[in-house]
């Protein structure tokens, strides 16, 4: 049965393949939702059904953005504990974070994706960990808000159960029981995860952090996570406070601690990993744990520079996350390209820490590798699923960059003009083509405002 076409030539392109193949000009071919070919020159004339041709002249053409690590109920909270560590920064917020409900965190992930999606965004990921009683389908929530922008999304169902009465940072209002934690998992893998190559929408299972789980949660999310064929994602070696705190209860390190559990594997992705030691990246190499790198969340949580430049030399996969936007105002992930690239060359292994090219991999095939989907998105590869994007590099900010990667990924945050989820548009000509951005945003405003209200009421 013919399929519909779409030709996009005349353009850069930054393939991202294994050989980092790239074309001063070349052409992308789209049938259905799959990348047909790719090649440098025009398109070859003659090609049946095609439905639309696009001139990428000016334009450079990368593989979508994947992003690895996000709270996307934070979008309500921007802006607020803007002096503090993340210990001292998740103390002033989760009494505000626990008065969340349903509308609220609907509007907040409608926000979060629309913002990630118009900066070149494909595959979205969020690790929702805060279920206040009463509060609603939570995660059913995201996924609706992920459906109508239109792009990918695993949904990391998160959860705590550790609260201060018992050790654990959180305030006990704000965790679920231990039973109650796993039943629902199961129950959002069961109803939501889609395990198809061409899939929208895929479940993890993520207790939140060593410090606000108990050690039975974890064990006994790993053990559902592999029976149910799923991935496992948590946070892990953020702070100097959080390896503290596992030495003082568990008499070791994070990440010895969290393999102790069941928690290193192919099949799992922390986010952060700052403080690892070379014992810590050796483990995560040996069992190819992926590692989520926030570096603009990093910083404003003062939490320290991760060792990407090693963790990439030993072969763990990496890629990057925006993280919540109650820590990374910008919410967008193409402005982490350049962010990893600069912070990690104030490491000791300064201008050779990381290029640009590097710094666009990590964005693209690496967060691809990270959420266990490199066979089907993170570069642009006949067979592959057409998620593309077509980014403006000719006008004021660019033009006189003749590196399109480097403009891209050195460059003022660039404009795009097209991108494709599965070859359905989602962006044209800067601009959201399934949600209305100005309704977006006055929406998140108004519940902004009532979570703010709603939490100085007490």
């Amino acid at each position: 049965m013919p399929v519909d076409r779409i030709v996009i030539e005349n353009c850069a392109i930054a393939t991202v393949d294994a050989q980092g193949t790239e074309h001063a000009s070349g052409h992308v071919v789209v049938a259905g939702d799959r990348v047909e070919s790719v090649a440098a020159g025009p398109a070859p004339r003659g090609l049946a059904d095609v439905a639309r041709r696009v001139d990428g002249t000016g334009h450079l053409l990368t593989p979508g953005l994947v992003n690895t690590h996000h709270h996307f109920y934070q979008w309500l909270t921007r802006g607020l504990a803007q002096d503090c560590n993340l210990f001292d920064w998740l103390t002033a917020l989760y009494p505000t974070w626990a008065r969340v409900d349903e509308d609220m965190v609907y509007a907040a992930a409608l926000g979060s994706l629309a913002v990630m999606a118009r900066g070149g965004v494909t595959t979205a990921m969020d690790h929702h960990y805060v279920f206040p009683r009463g509060a609603g389908d939570l995660l059913g929530a995201e996924i609706r808000a992920a459906r109508e922008v239109g792009v990918r999304f695993t949904a990391a169902r998160g959860s705590m159960d550790l609260g201060a009465s018992d050790g654990g940072l959180p305030p006990d209002f704000a965790v679920e029981t231990t039973d109650a934690a796993l039943a629902a998992t199961e129950e959002a893998v069961d109803t939501h995860h889609d395990a198809s190559f061409g899939s929208m929408l895929q479940i993890a299972v993520a207790p939140c952090s060593p410090f606000s789980v108990t050690t039975e949660l974890l064990r006994e999310s790993a053990a559902l996570a592999r029976r149910k064929g799923v991935r496992l994602h948590t946070h892990g070696s953020e702070t100097v406070e959080e390896e503290k705190f596992c030495h003082e209860r568990f008499g070791t390190g994070p990440t010895a601690y969290l393999e102790s559990a069941g928690w290193l594997g192919e099949d799992v992705w922390m986010a952060h990993c700052v403080h690892m030691s070379d014992a810590d990246i050796a483990a995560f190499a040996r069992t190819g744990t992926g590692v989520a790198h926030c570096p603009s969340s990093n910083a404003r949580l003062a939490a320290g520079l991760a060792r990407v430049p090693d963790l990439l030399a030993a072969g763990v996969p990496v890629g990057l996350g925006v993280d919540g936007t109650a820590s990374n105002e910008s919410g967008e992930l193409h402005t982490e390209l350049r962010n990893a690239l600069l912070i990690n060359r104030l490491g000791p292994h300064r201008e050779k820490a990381l290029t640009v090219r590097q710094a666009l991999r990590l964005g693209t095939y690496g967060g691809a590798r990270v959420l266990g989907r490199q066979d089907q998105i993170g570069s642009i590869e006949p067979g592959k699923l057409a998620d593309l994007v077509l980014w403006k590099l000719d006008g004021l900010a660019h033009s006189t960059i003749a590196d399109p990667v480097a403009a891209l990924v050195l460059g003022a945050p660039a404009p795009v003009t097209l991108a494709l989820v599965g070859g359905r548009p989602v962006v044209e000509a800067g601009r959201l083509t399934a949600v209305d951005e100005d309704a977006v945003a006055r929406r998140a405003r108004d519940e902004a405002r009532r979570l703010a209200r709603i939490a100085a009421e007490g």
